[in-house]
């Protein structure tokens, strides 16, 4: 069994966890194939394992999932056996269905606690994958997640204990670097509970611009709050960018930015990519007080936390670390950026699937 069939419901543009994995996969010559979905404005993709997306009627809501379950069930039904790996709660259920029908082997990555995510707290859509979560979650004999609050949260409430792969990146031993050119970075998705519309609101009383590189939900919202605050002359959005594309704008960056909000235990228990793209990019962080990207950035000391999410607290802190300089930072972003990092992961991920 060496073949390894990948699902998401994203366009696999951005979606560096499952790139990650699915490229050290390949390494360990398991055939990959990544299913995800096309949406109008989706870029190409290059990648050393096979991808194929689906272009669906629907792109939201209820009819989007529906759709996208449906078609993915069909789709893995009629491929070729192998491994199935299912990316969050919104791919379980196919993935599921399909390895008992053909008696093949399931594993799960959880990358958040999907049922508690903002969007749809308090919300009909929220009992469903509740109700999804307590059948499928207690089935999963290979659970992985990103977190050890996350893992605890799933041994606490239904009896099993995910193996926890963290969102660390490749190595990439590039050189500490201080450019002239000043500015902050928010990378990653734009929607609600990043922190960014009180960050904008900041932005009026620091000297130097913010670059936001990602797109979502919330960017009219942004939109908004960057024309309100008079601070189209320092915030500027770039849209999604590759990895490749990315990187050396977050090594150049005076400081990266990750403030999630307390708006469920999702985001509470959450492990941003961006929080070890800024570590291995060797650029300091303002980040929240959540309790994983504290202990993180407290244990290596390569930042500081805000106390809350104020415009003022906010603009306090990133004026700290600009004070501070970015070279105040480099021994520590140095040391993380050694041990943080992917290649560390992989041996929990090969034991996993040659286990299998």
């Amino acid at each position: 069994m060496r073949r390894v069939i990948v699902s998401v419901t994203n366009d696999l543009v951005t979606d560096q966890r499952v790139h990650k994995v699915c490229t050290s996969l390949s390494k360990m010559d398991f055939d990959v194939l990544l299913v995800g979905r096309k949406l109008k404005n989706s870029k190409k993709v290059k990648r050393v394992y096979k991808t194929t997306r689906m272009k669906l009627i629907f792109s939201k809501g209820f009819l989007f999932y529906a759709e996208y379950n449906v078609r993915l069930f069909i789709k893995l039904l009629f491929l070729k056996k192998g491994i199935l790996l299912a990316n969050d709660l919104d791919t379980l259920l196919p993935n599921y269905l399909v390895s008992k029908l053909k008696k093949v082997p399931q594993v799960f990555d959880s990358h958040e606690l999907f049922s508690e995510l903002p969007s749809i707290q308090g919300r009909y859509s929220q009992k469903v994958w509740k109700l999804l979560e307590k059948w499928l979650i207690p089935k999963q004999k290979n659970l992985i997640t990103v977190s050890d609050s996350i893992a605890n949260w799933f041994k606490k409430n239904y009896n099993v204990k995910p193996l926890v792969i963290k969102n660390f990146p490749t190595y990439k031993n590039t050189p500490f670097t201080e450019s002239k050119n000043r500015y902050i970075l928010y990378q990653g998705a734009l929607n609600k509970g990043r922190g960014l519309l009180s960050l904008i609101e900041a932005m009026q009383t620091i000297s130097i611009p913010l670059k936001i590189i990602g797109d979502g939900p919330f960017k009219s919202k942004i939109k908004e709050k960057i024309i309100q605050f008079n601070v189209n002359d320092k915030v500027k959005l770039f849209g999604n960018m590759e990895p490749e594309e990315l990187f050396p704008i977050t090594q150049n960056a005076t400081l990266g930015i990750s403030l999630e909000e307390n708006l469920g235990l999702s985001y509470r228990y959450s492990l941003p990519n961006k929080l070890f793209d800024y570590i291995q990019a060797k650029t300091p962080v303002v980040a929240t007080y959540l309790p994983e990207i504290k202990q993180v950035v407290k244990n290596y000391q390569i930042g500081e936390i805000i106390e809350n999410h104020s415009p003022n607290e906010i603009a306090k802190t990133i004026n700290n670390v600009l004070k501070n300089g970015k070279s105040f930072y480099q021994y520590p972003l140095e040391k993380a950026s050694k041990e943080l990092i992917w290649e560390n992961q992989e041996t929990t991920l090969s034991n996993i699937f040659k286990n299998i």
